[in-house]
């Protein structure tokens, strides 16, 4: 037996001892604050994605069934869920930093992430392998699996590495899964749209630099995040001109993907030469 489970058997039956309404007390560690709460709603907006992925999706094509309507509609609902679970994943750090979060906390959120933005979107991708006409479904299953590995791989390091205050090392997990998605949206020739989800995962296991959404910009994320609802509802139900405005706002997630690190960059090394002048300027006499 170990010394900490030794502690724990010791420091637990004296408490019984003394006091028997002592154990109707939930422990602090199992008590859910208003922030897990909602970091359980996007654990659950990423397995209903995986549902709806299946039975709308991969089940029809197994069976042979040519309602499209309902291939399509299916799609956009899990990508919807996928967008509310970033939501979620967006105001429970928000409520986290005001109000009150319980010790589990970090590891609901972690846990809650895989599943939204781990598992929802790699199992988009393999399910695209699947009934996609030009794809291969094993090449798509091995893109998958490194979706998901980058983002295993990406919430570890999150949880073991400090980083400064405001900045993300690597593209977040809740924007890499909606570009994963956005790339499989498009429609692209096969290569061409494994290459691009390859391209997401290495960008969100990489050191570029990505601002965390505070402020105005979190309100940017959410007012985007409400804006690509619409545009897949419209594509959902056919609307005039849908396919277009979805291809639109796909391509132009894709192109602030790209985007947004380079200005990190670009502040970076503005700071840097900042720094250089002043440390010059207090050396000259």
């Amino acid at each position: 037996m170990t010394v900490s489970d030794s502690d724990t058997q010791t420091g637990w039956v004296p408490e019984a001892d003394e006091d028997e309404d002592s154990g109707e007390e939930m422990p602090l560690s199992m008590r859910l604050s208003i922030a897990d709460t909602l970091t359980l709603g996007n654990a659950t907006c990423g397995f209903m994605a995986v549902y709806f992925t299946t039975t709308g999706i991969l089940i029809p094509h197994l069976t042979g069934s040519d309602e499209s309507g309902m291939a399509r509609h299916s799609a956009a609902t899990a990508v919807i869920l996928m967008l509310c679970a970033a939501v979620f994943d967006l105001f429970d750090g928000l409520v986290a930093r005001k109000l009150r979060s319980s010790p589990m906390g970090a590891e609901l959120d972690n846990l809650s992430d895989l599943i939204s933005f781990g598992l929802a979107p790699a199992y988009f991708v393999l399910v695209y392998g699947m009934v996609a006409d030009d794809a291969h479904q094993r090449v798509a299953a091995l893109g998958a699996v490194v979706v998901l590995l980058a983002v295993v791989l990406r919430l570890a390091r999150f949880s073991c590495v400090t980083l400064k205050d405001g900045m993300f090392q690597g593209m977040p997990s809740p924007f890499g899964a909606l570009t994963v998605v956005s790339i499989v949206l498009l429609e692209l020739p096969f290569v061409a749209t494994l290459l691009a989800i390859l391209g997401t995962a290495w960008l969100m296991v990489s050191r570029v630099e990505y601002p965390k959404p505070r402020g105005p910009l979190a309100v940017a994320m959410l007012s985007w995040i409400v804006a690509a609802m619409g545009l897949l509802a419209a594509w959902a139900f056919d609307a005039p001109g849908g396919q277009l405005l979805l291809q639109t706002g796909c391509a132009l997630q894709l192109v602030l993907g790209a985007v947004i690190p380079l200005f990190a960059t670009a502040r970076r090394v503005n700071n840097f030469r900042d720094n250089r002048r002043e440390a010059r300027a207090a050396q000259l006499p």
